[in-house]
């Protein structure tokens, strides 16, 4: 069986000996999920670290087959589209955890949102998709696997631990300052949510009767933190800061969002998101980069004074 290069390696990279053994056992996994589930699986789409391709039942119904390594990987992503079920997102038609396998409801013509032409009718388009993702307020009793804003911060600070002179391009002092305000943030939440986790352009999908979310990772927190995804994605190489307050200002209209929590959030993850992105050849993602200076003179232009002495 030949697969993507590409996926080849991104698995290898990501799950070491797991994913080497896991490749080997994918021809004889595919041909037992067919079996099981009566279907017949085309070629698969481009990949990344999931195994994903059309199908078609013996009824003629076309759906989507997505496997993956079993772990809590998977089981977060089947939990957060059980629990975001609706109109907004692409439904589960089966499952096998011990597989690593979903079948989904297959979403045609497929066309990402990043095809949209105008950026005003694209942030209309995810603001109406996200209005159905009715994830559940979620409790400190709640029994959830998901990882949530609090584990963000976490994972901020031990970069900050682990890079006590800065990371690239980022200062210490700029670090220190996206620290505290997650700790603000995180400290002065009201109500949290069952997120999508992954909400962005290349995750909404126009279907023959409107558009879905796909591939949510399962977050808990602040709906506000949820955007901020699409918030880094799909940016011009010019005018970032004004494509920024463009997409805030419909968001926050849209679905009754807090404006200035939504920047912090920004600011914030934008830092942590580039930190992520930094790599041994010194590169990182410039547009995150970018973002977290529109952030906070967006912020500042509105608030008068930075959240942080």
């Amino acid at each position: 069986m030949d697969l993507q290069s590409g996926f080849v390696q991104s698995v290898t990279h990501y799950f070491k000996e797991a994913g080497v053994k896991w490749l080997q056992t994918l021809p004889t996994l595919i041909k037992e999920i067919e079996a099981k589930y009566n279907i017949k699986m085309g070629k698969p789409y481009e990949l990344s670290i999931n195994y994903v391709a059309p199908a078609r039942t013996f009824e003629g119904e076309e759906v989507v087959v997505k496997i993956c390594l079993p772990g809590l990987g998977f089981e977060c992503e089947l939990d957060a589209l059980e629990n975001l079920k609706g109109g907004g997102i692409v439904q589960v038609l089966g499952s096998d955890a011990k597989l690593g396998v979903m079948i989904l409801q297959k979403v045609s013509p497929g066309d990402t949102l990043a095809s949209c032409d105008s950026e005003k009718e694209a942030c209309l388009i995810a603001a109406n998709v996200y209005k159905e993702l009715k994830g559940s307020i979620v409790t400190e009793e709640n029994d959830l696997s998901f990882s949530t804003a609090k584990n963000r911060e976490e994972s901020l600070r031990k970069m900050i631990e682990e890079h006590p002179e800065g990371i690239g391009p980022l200062s210490r002092d700029r670090l220190d300052d996206a620290l505290k305000v997650f700790t603000y943030l995180n400290d002065s939440t009201k109500k949290r949510y069952v997120l999508h986790g992954d909400f962005h352009h290349y995750n909404i999908l126009k279907g023959e009767k409107g558009w879905k979310a796909i591939d949510p990772k399962g977050l808990v927190g602040e709906r506000e933190y949820d955007l901020i995804q699409f918030m880094l994605n799909v940016l011009p190489e010019a005018g970032i800061e004004e494509v920024l307050m463009q997409r805030v200002t419909l968001f926050t209209e849209q679905l009754n969002l807090d404006r200035k929590r939504l920047l912090l959030y920004g600011y914030a993850h934008s830092v942590l998101a580039t930190a992520w992105t930094f790599d041994e050849e010194g590169g990182y993602n410039k547009h995150f980069f970018q973002t977290i200076e529109s952030f906070k003179t967006i912020y500042l232009a509105e608030a008068g004074e930075w959240l942080i002495k």
